[in-house]
């Protein structure tokens, strides 16, 4: 197969799914790992792509452009794994908490079903499904209802009136893009409004969200970057951008930091906070 058949093939799949795996790639064209990263950064100089670790998804031009759930899964696996750990950590047995749609939310659904006595409401097909799919009886899982978004969101005025009637200890927030000025965003003014409404129900905020989420805007703000309480991340996050979000939000926690040393918990200090002493930077 000569090359401008590899990648026009390549750029069909990138367009029907909105992202695309190197090893999904390596096995349907029957070609090398090394060729398929070749036809990626040729299609990537041109504009038509842009390259992610372990793949590559359509371009993003417009704040309004929303990636699907599968698309974004093929994106910094192993980053979000270890923030859905480091994240976990912080959830108490016996509260009620929120979980909102996502990739990362969704691996991290998978560490807060081992714990205990907990209630959960999530908007999120995936998230209510890891727990369903859990042999405990202790929890109790409320799946809000709505219309489908691309990330398997549920959302609308039907999610928005469920949501504004609760009150949560704790919101695991995921997010499709971090700013300073625009605060925590969603290309999708629906789930903005849903995802306010969470905000808004809970005590504590905390946002999950890999390094590449930094300076992505979406159309609709959810919150401001202050109303974060403790944001977890990566080791990816650079320091210009640690230095800002120390600045604003109550904690930061880098989830490969975290792995490695595996303190308890961050105390909360004050309104919930976690003193400025126990955040990263």
């Amino acid at each position: 197969m000569l090359a401008a058949q590899r990648q026009a093939l390549i750029l069909e799949q990138v367009r029907r799914s909105g992202g695309v795996r190197v090893t999904e790639l390596v096995e349907s064209l029957d070609v090398s790992d090394m060729t398929v990263r070749r036809d990626l950064d040729a299609l990537e100089a041109r504009g038509l792509l842009r390259k992610v670790h372990g793949g590559a998804l359509a371009p993003h031009r417009h704040s309004t452009e929303e990636p699907g759930f599968e698309a974004n899964a093929t994106c910094q696996e192993a980053e979000k794994r270890a923030i859905a750990a480091a994240a976990a950590r912080l959830v108490e047995p016996g509260s009620a908490i929120g979980v909102s749609a996502g990739t990362t939310t969704c691996a991290l659904a998978h560490h807060l079903r081992e714990i205990p006595g907990l209630t959960v409401i999530t908007n999120c097909l995936r998230v209510a499904d890891v727990f369903y799919r859990s042999p405990r009886s202790d929890q109790t899982v409320v799946l809000v209802g709505g219309l489908r978004t691309p990330s398997d969101a549920l959302v609308g005025p039907l999610a928005v009136a469920a949501v504004r009637s609760l009150h949560l200890d704790t919101l695991l927030l995921g997010v499709h893009g971090i700013d300073p000025q625009a605060g925590l965003t969603t290309p999708n003014l629906m789930e903005g409004e849903t995802d306010q409404a969470l905000v808004e129900a809970a005590r504590k905020l905390i946002v999950v969200a890999d390094h590449t989420k930094w300076e992505t805007v979406g159309l609709c703000t959810i919150a401001p970057l202050e109303r974060c309480d403790v944001l977890v991340t990566d080791a990816g996050l650079h320091a210009e951008a640690r230095r800002q979000v120390s600045e604003r939000v109550g904690g930061l926690i880098v989830a490969e930091e975290v792995e490695e040393a595996r303190p308890e918990p961050p105390e909360a200090g004050a309104g919930g906070r976690v003193p400025p002493s126990r955040r990263g930077g």
